[in-house]
């Protein structure tokens, strides 16, 4: 596609999806709802975070058919926004942007999970948002993948994943009980766990109710825009959105080193071993579930770059594979 003719697609999608929004945000009836993203903790403060819409409805039938599982994804992402609206909480306030997120920023609290009221006056609405600082004594994080990763969803294979993520359910998907182990590992140790994915925000709500079902660790979440931006049909490639959330990570927990956990189906050893030159010293090991063919030219010269930076890496086809030693450097704080 010519770069006119893709400037010209991308200003006609821009247009129609402003006029659709204001078509439904001025008929609809729907009170605003605040979409609860959990928030993370910064060197000097926190920042609660969420999105700001008019609609929200899901199917949460005890056997859903696969009509119903469809309806409720759709009802996920045909979401009407709300820009530009004010975010209270106590004295500290901000706006939403123009896809009705916001990033709340407030005074760091203690060591543990917070539960923070926002308040919108335009609309007279609240919701909680929980907030997530790691501990103090602590030096080790994990930054782990979602799909492929801890989450079934065969991201490597277009077909298999449009087919698992639109007729799937909160009870029909499968949480890999090998990562609910190793992950359960890390909490034991009160390892703080960041999840980053190149799902969309649309779905956060929906993982959140699968991992607390399987027993996975909580912890912020890093997922992706898929809105229509100025450049682009989706905020940010997959490679340059993973990056920026870990360094975002990194950044905001100067105190921990992390492992990285991720697969082998969407190009996860590049992101890392980028990662890991750009933050020399913070990456203190690589892991990856074998998702796909690893047969990429690319693929294999970062998890190469791995062993010229002298990080241990391990691609497994279950974390119940790695070996007995691993665990002894993994629980050995830096």
């Amino acid at each position: 596609m010519s770069g006119t003719l893709k400037s010209t697609i991308l200003k006609a999608l821009i247009g129609a999806e402003s006029l659709w929004d204001k078509i439904h945000i001025s008929d609809s009836l729907e009170p605003a709802h605040i979409l609860p993203h959990i928030g993370y903790a910064t060197p000097t403060g926190m920042v609660a975070r969420g999105r700001l819409v008019t609609y929200r409805k899901e199917n949460f039938d005890e056997e859903p058919s696969v009509w119903d599982n469809l309806q409720s994804m759709a009802a996920r992402f045909l979401t009407d926004e709300l820009a530009d609206v004010e975010v209270q909480s106590g004295a500290f306030t901000t706006r939403t942007d123009d896809e009705g997120y916001f990033a709340l920023e407030l005074p760091r609290a203690d060591a543990g999970w917070h539960e923070v009221e926002v308040y919108l006056p335009q609309y007279d609405a609240r919701a909680t948002l929980p907030i997530f600082v790691p501990p103090h004594d602590i030096r080790v994080g994990i930054i782990s993948d979602i799909d492929d990763t801890v989450l079934q969803t065969d991201a490597w294979s277009l077909p298999k994943n449009l087919i698992t993520t639109l007729t799937g359910n909160v009870d029909s998907r499968v949480i890999f009980d090998d990562a609910i182990r190793l992950f359960n590992s890390f909490e034991a140790r009160r390892w703080p766990v960041f999840y980053v994915s190149s799902s969309p925000w649309n779905l956060h709500k929906f993982l959140i109710t699968i991992f607390e079902r399987a027993g996975l660790p909580r912890g912020p979440k890093f997922l992706r825009d898929f809105g229509i931006g100025e450049n682009q049909l989706v905020t940010g490639t997959h490679g340059d959105h993973k990056g920026e959330a870990i360094d975002l990570i990194l950044g905001s927990n100067p105190e921990l080193n992390f492992v990285l956990i991720g697969d082998t189906g969407q190009h996860d050893p590049q992101v890392y071993a980028a990662a890991a030159i750009r933050h020399a010293g913070r990456i203190s090991q690589a892991i990856f579930r074998r998702a796909g063919p690893i047969d990429d030219v690319e693929d294999q010269a970062a998890i190469a770059k791995f062993g010229e930076l002298d990080i241990p890496v391990h691609i497994v086809e279950s974390y119940d594979d790695l070996p007995d030693d691993v665990f002894e450097t993994l629980f050995t704080e830096t």
